[in-house]
């Protein structure tokens, strides 16, 4: 699915120790040489990687790393706006001048592909879909594309030859990025378009060559869309299985500011999502977004109530378990659920204690730490229809945190659910994992400032972290559990691609919250042969791609990228 392998089956060549370490060494390298300041690139080039010195160092500046950290002031959301044109997101990120365009490639272009230009102003956009219905039933071009009033010719060709350059035979959607309203920060896109993320809002809006011939099958367009006509397009297509294709490249040739316009879209937004929920068969409450054009979409439970298992692995931390316990029990509303508590050879007499006198189940996990394996071990004592991992270092602050995440894992195409994770401070610490070119936790406080759709929509992702994921209990099965080999990392980023594969998706939502007191439990480990096998198994800093996460995006210590990918470590 989405173009994901598996690198550590016998048929994929293996992956050499040394070729590993070239990746980590040129990771590394990018994070200083982007993201650090001029002291901390001389340092790591000092240190080296890995060394000895290295880590004496670490182990001495660490603990006062985090204290200067953990005093900073909490930074104040931005939210993009029309206004803030001094924004720059990423950070190096510059408009680019139109590159002179070939007379005969246009040429080449115009033969093939239809441009319509639209002017959102009009006050009869049914009468405006009637004329390009028409415009699909008579033309016999290949391809449409539709372009706004205020678009120059160069944008529109521009659009038509690059766009039509990238386009494949199996092709019915072929979408750019686009500049936007604002000039620093440009829409960025992802190479796959996420069903539940297209619920939230367009994400592929335009510019979009569109096959003809397809939108024609599909009846064309829906005159009761209004302004979404052209998302309302893309959910439908979305359901019948059309391919998508993503070109990177930031054009000018894109929406109107109208379009970004909450009066423009918002009703009309609201009603192309409620009936593309209709013919899914999928109940859910819907409200406005935050932002224009912003859906908030919340699949209803099943009516039978599920069976829900919590499962919250520790090693003694009773004071963080009862916090946990007691937060699950003070907050939540869902009827049917159960704990399970994974002892992890906990010795505290106090721990031993509360265990022997908790109503809760208690299941002993003996041995070295394998966080893996613990947690397949309490799954494998569960007859719940659905399990939730918890870490015993969570608060929960989100009534119907069970009722959201069982919507949303409950939907037929979906196989694993995570929520936002706040830190002791309410700075947002994970909104999904994104993997641009390494696992990492988005968070819009730090490494991705802006509250922009992307950022507030239920949204398909890579992964979620294991710190709070939902899977139905068949499928956990299915899959086979967590990979015990991957002791203490990336097990939870593991399990979530190997859902992918699967055909099932993983779905991040921000409306359930849990404080998260990060390493309270099992400290800094890290170890890197978990890294590293998990770098061989889907060639990570190679060929993975993030499908869910915009291509043009490197994400290199707190910072955000554009286009800024290396050829270095790939084969």
């Amino acid at each position: 699915m989405y173009g994901l392998q598996r690198f550590d089956i016998e048929t994929s060549p293996p992956i050499s120790d040394a070729e590993i370490k070239r990746r980590w060494t040129w990771f590394h390298q990018e994070i200083r040489k982007m993201s650090g300041l001029w002291w901390q690139r001389w340092a790591g080039q000092l240190l080296g990687e890995n060394t000895l010195r290295y880590r004496v160092v670490r182990a001495i500046f660490r603990p006062l790393l985090k204290l200067l950290r953990a005093g900073r002031a909490k930074p104040a959301p931005t939210t993009l706006t029309a206004s803030r044109v001094d924004e720059v997101f990423p950070v190096n990120y510059r408009p680019k001048v139109i590159a002179p365009l070939d007379d005969d490639a246009v040429a080449e272009a115009l033969t093939r592909v239809e441009i319509v230009v639209v002017d959102e102003s009009r006050d009869d956009v049914a009468t405006l879909i009637g004329e390009l219905n028409d415009v699909v039933g008579t033309s016999t071009k290949t391809w449409l594309l539709i372009v706004d009033a205020s678009s120059s010719e160069l944008e529109r060709h521009e659009a038509a030859v690059l766009l039509l350059r990238a386009a494949r035979d199996e092709d019915d959607v072929v979408y750019g990025d686009e500049a936007g309203p604002q000039p620093f920060s440009p829409i960025l896109k992802s190479p796959a378009v996420g069903p539940h993320t297209l619920l939230s809002y367009n994400l592929v809006g335009r510019p979009a060559l569109l096959r003809r011939a397809t939108v024609r099958d599909v009846g064309g367009f829906d005159e009761a869309a209004g302004w979404a006509f052209e998302h309302d397009l893309y959910l439908l297509l979305r359901e019948t299985n059309a391919t998508f294709h993503h070109v990177a490249h930031v054009f000018r040739a894109g929406r109107s500011p109208q379009a970004f316009d909450g009066e423009h879209v918002n009703a009309d937004t609201l009603a192309c999502v409620e009936r593309a929920l209709a013919r899914r068969g999928w109940v859910a409450s819907t409200t406005l977004g935050e932002l224009p054009g912003l859906v908030h979409w919340r699949p209803v439970p099943p009516l039978t109530w599920p069976s829900i298992d919590v499962i919250i692995p520790t090693r003694d931390r009773v004071d963080l378990v009862k916090q946990c316990l007691a937060s699950i029990e003070a907050q939540t509303t869902y009827p049917n659920y159960d704990v399970i508590i994974l002892d992890n050879d906990s010795v505290q007499p106090e721990t031993l204690t509360f265990f022997a006198t908790t109503n809760y189940r208690v299941v002993k996990c003996p041995g070295p730490f394998n966080y893996a394996h613990i947690v397949n071990r309490g799954v494998a004592h569960s007859g719940a229809d659905y399990v939730v991992t918890l870490n015993n270092d969570t608060i929960v602050d989100t009534p119907d945190w069970l009722e959201q995440l069982l919507g949303l894992c409950a939907l037929p195409d979906v196989g694993v659910v995570g929520a936002c994770l706040l830190d002791r401070d309410e700075r947002r610490e994970h909104e999904s994992i994104v993997i641009a070119p390494y696992p990492q936790h988005l968070r819009t406080d730090s490494n991705y400032p802006h509250r922009d759709h992307f950022a507030l929509a239920i949204k398909d992702v890579a992964a979620v972290t294991g710190a709070v994921q939902m899977v139905e209990r068949v499928f956990w099965d299915q899959l086979g559990g967590m990979d015990e080999q991957l002791k203490v990392v990336m097990n939870d980023v593991d399990l979530c691609l190997r859902a992918l594969l699967e055909d099932r998706h993983v779905v991040y939502t921000p409306g359930v919250r849990l404080f998260h007191h990060v390493g309270s439990s099992r400290g800094d480990l890290d170890p890197l042969d978990d890294r590293d096998r998990f770098l061989r198994r889907w060639d990570i800093f190679a060929s993975f791609v993030d499908p869910f996460f915009p291509e043009a995006l490197l994400l290199l210590g707190e910072k955000m990228f554009y286009f800024l990918r290396s050829e270095e470590p790939r084969r």
